[in-house]
Formats: C-alpha cells, sequence, structure tokens
C-alpha cells in the first residue's frame, strides 16, 4: 500500500515517476515476480526489487530516464552471475530476474487513486502493466493469479491479481493490539481491530488499523469471512470474552486462528468448550497460546511475536 500511496503523492504534485516490476525471475533470484519499486522525478523511491548493487543500478537508471525527457518504457534483464557475457547484475546469486520500468504522469492519478481505493477497502482487481499504459479493473470473483509475456522489447505484458487479500482481524483493542496492527500493516496485511469497550485509549490511538469497530462480542461470526485470506488473533479483555468469541470461530475455516493466554487459562476454555460439542481436533487447529515462542515480554516483543506466527502462516514452507 506504501508504494501505491508513494506513487500517487508524487504524481499529485506534478512530479514523474518510473515504477519498476519484476515481471520474470528464474533460479536464486532476490527479487521474485510482482516485486515492485518506484522512483520520483526528485530521487526519491519507495519498494523493493531485491536489494544490493542490482537494485542501486536500477534505481540509478530509472533516476536517469525519470529526469529526462524519455517516456518510453524499457526492459532489463539482470543476470546474477559474475561470468555472465551481458547483463550482468554484480550479484552472484546464479540466478536472473527481468524488470519493466513504465514511466508514470499526472494522467495515470485516476488509475493509482483506484489501487489505494481497492486495497483500502479490502478489495481485489486485475493490474495489467504494458509498453504505454497501467490499467486496473476491480475484480472479486477471478482466481488469477499473475501472468507475464516478453515477445520484444515493444511487445509484452504483466497481470497481476492485487489488492490486499490477506486480512487480520483483532479481537481486543488493547495494549497489545497497537504495536501488532503497526507491525502487520508494514507487512502489507488489511488489519480491522474490534473492541466491546467504548472510549478505549488504545482503540482511539490505533491510526495503523484499516478499519476499527466497537461490537457485541455475542456477535462476531459474520464479521470474519471464510478463506486463506483470514487471519484472526483473539486477545480480549479477560478469558471470558476470549471464550465468547473463539466459539463462534471455531467451526469456520480460516488461514490462521490463534488466542493469547497461559496455558491454563487456553485449557480452561477448551474445557468449558467441550461441553458445546467442540473436540480436541477443533482446539488443535488454534495457535494458543498464540505466537512464536521468543520469551516476549512487552507488548511490542508480544506483537513481534505473534506477527511471526502469522508471517510463517502465510508463507508456509516456501523457499
Amino acid at each position: 500500500m506504501e508504494l501505491w500511496n508513494f506513487i500517487y503523492n508524487q504524481l499529485s504534485e506534478k512530479r514523474r515517476v518510473i515504477l519498476l516490476t519484476v515481471i520474470e525471475c528464474k533460479g536464486s533470484s532476490p527479487g521474485r515476480v510482482g516485486f515492485k519499486m518506484a522512483v520520483s522525478q526528485n530521487g526519491e523511491i519507495s519498494g523493493s526489487i531485491g536489494g544490493g548493487v542490482m537494485e542501486y543500478n536500477m534505481v540509478e537508471l530509472a533516476r536517469k530516464r525519470v529526469s529526462s525527457d524519455t517516456l518510453e518504457s524499457l526492459i532489463k534483464r539482470q543476470i546474477h552471475d559474475s561470468e555472465a557475457e551481458y547483463d550482468k547484475s554484480g550479484m552472484i546469486c546464479s540466478g536472473e530476474q527481468t524488470h519493466v520500468f513504465l514511466p508514470l504522469t499526472s494522467s495515470d492519478l485516476e488509475t493509482i487513486s483506484t489501487i489505494k481505493e481497492c486495497i483500502n477497502n479490502g478489495e481485489k482487481g486485475i493490474l495489467t502493466i504494458s509498453p504505454n499504459n497501467i490499467h486496473f479493473i476491480k475484480d472479486d470473483s477471478s482466481d488469477f493469479q499473475v501472468s507475464a509475456f516478453i515477445n520484444s522489447p515493444k511487445d509484452w505484458e504483466y497481470k497481476e491479481f492485487i489488492g490486499l487479500k490477506d486480512t487480520v482481524y483483532i479481537f481486543g483493542a488493547g495494549h497489545i493490539s497497537v504495536p501488532l496492527s503497526q507491525i502487520l500493516r508494514m507487512l502489507e496485511f488489511r488489519v480491522v481491530v474490534f473492541d466491546n469497550r467504548k472510549e478505549l485509549s488504545t482503540f482511539t490511538a490505533n491510526s495503523f488499523a484499516h478499519q476499527k469497530h466497537i461490537i457485541d462480542y455475542n456477535k462476531v461470526e459474520d464479521l470474519v469471512p471464510e478463506g486463506q485470506n483470514s487471519y484472526v488473533a483473539i486477545m480480549s479483555f479477560g478469558h471470558k470474552f476470549d471464550q465468547i468469541i473463539l466459539k463462534q470461530l471455531l467451526g469456520k475455516k480460516l488461514k490462521y486462528l490463534g488466542m493469547i493466554g497461559s496455558k491454563n487459562k487456553v485449557q480452561s476454555i477448551y474445557d468449558s468448550l467441550k461441553a458445546f460439542g467442540f473436540t480436541d481436533n477443533d482446539f488443535n487447529r488454534v495457535d494458543s497460546p498464540i505466537g512464536l515462542s521468543i520469551n516476549s515480554q512487552t507488548p511490542a516483543e508480544i506483537a513481534i511475536s505473534i506477527a511471526g506466527k502469522i508471517i510463517h502462516t502465510r508463507n508456509g514452507e516456501k523457499k
């Protein structure tokens, strides 16, 4: 989201921007398909295409192009091998990646604004980048993910299903929720915070959540959609409310379901819920005590622990 905000702000100030996108990669490459970076006419940057000397060189090239009168797109391949005959990146990862440089001007503001709106609202759409155009349409129904072809420097196209598809629903707006929301937002999650307490200072102070709602904890089932994009962290004020929330969500198919609490508290909740027909198989789906075991003590440390577990769940065993 920060990338699109950056582009929007720069274009609003009548500054041109070069959008760099990795559209192809092979082997051990630091940049992956879909990595993006923006370079403004004033030299400022946002995002990353993989880092290192390769990224530095691509940024310098983008700065030269955005400062010139050249408004043509460019394809640039980088080979991460010191023995390569051409297109050497300066890295030795043994892979390669291909970037497209697309100039953006104030005429693209409407498209960028639509992308921002889509992400903020948790919606989805298809982004298309071609030699002379950036295009975006909202589309919540497609299973499409990413595709690209390169026929020549003037004949290529990249398509991506874009939007903050992964949402973390935090039940409990206490002292952990603020750093957790901040970290998750940095990680490109959409963050929704719920609490049942009005005028809670940490609820008011949380400027990182995309949405905040005061609710009745007895009516949470319909607030969290099922699916591989839904993550839940239960950390309300007291085990009574944690149990009420967990009872409503245990039967849902979620990507991640975690609940804060000591082992004794967690077991007490599980024992109570067995009276409603839940079994150990249901409880085994719950990450509780929540987060990675890193001996966390402070709210920020606990937030890092929870975020770490959510990252691991999202990325799985991908290498």
